[in-house]
């Protein structure tokens, strides 16, 4: 009988069933699992960066040529004032991507809350501004 066939030889400690050293049970006997420092739960962290990449880039670029078309078309920079307001929001939020991306990254690996709340402002703001300069171009237009 050769090493290779050696019954006891369950290979790999990852091939084995059973319990691993990260399953210690708790007080009461029940086996408690944590996750490895290289698990991850998927790739939410990489759609949730596309989505801001997507929402930034929308607000600069759109604000920008709103900004342009309304500076134009009325004579005066006033109108335009919004749209550029808009395309400096989307601009820090394409800024913040990478900040943004390991704080996802990290809130889902360890389990921890989320917290969006200054990305969120931003993005309404930007929004809120791009809403504001149609409203002021309508009006200085009409």
């Amino acid at each position: 009988m050769t090493d290779d066939d050696d019954p006891g030889d369950r290979g790999d400690p990852e091939d084995r069933e059973g319990p691993d050293d990260r399953g210690n049970p708790d007080d009461r006997g029940n086996p408690v699992t944590r996750p490895g420092p290289r698990e991850r739960p998927g790739l939410h962290s990489e759609r949730t960066l596309l989505a801001w990449i997507r929402t930034g880039t929308a607000l600069a670029a759109g604000g920008l040529g709103a900004a342009g078309v309304a500076g134009r078309h009325t004579g005066d920079g006033r109108a335009a004032v919004p749209f550029v307001l808009a395309a400096l929001c989307g601009a820090l939020l394409l800024a913040r991507t990478r900040v943004r991306y390991r704080r996802v990254e990290r809130a889902a690996t360890e389990g921890l809350p989320l917290d969006a709340g200054a990305d969120a402002l931003l993005a309404w703001l930007g929004v809120l501004a791009v809403v504001s300069g149609a409203v002021a171009f309508v009006l200085v237009s009409a």
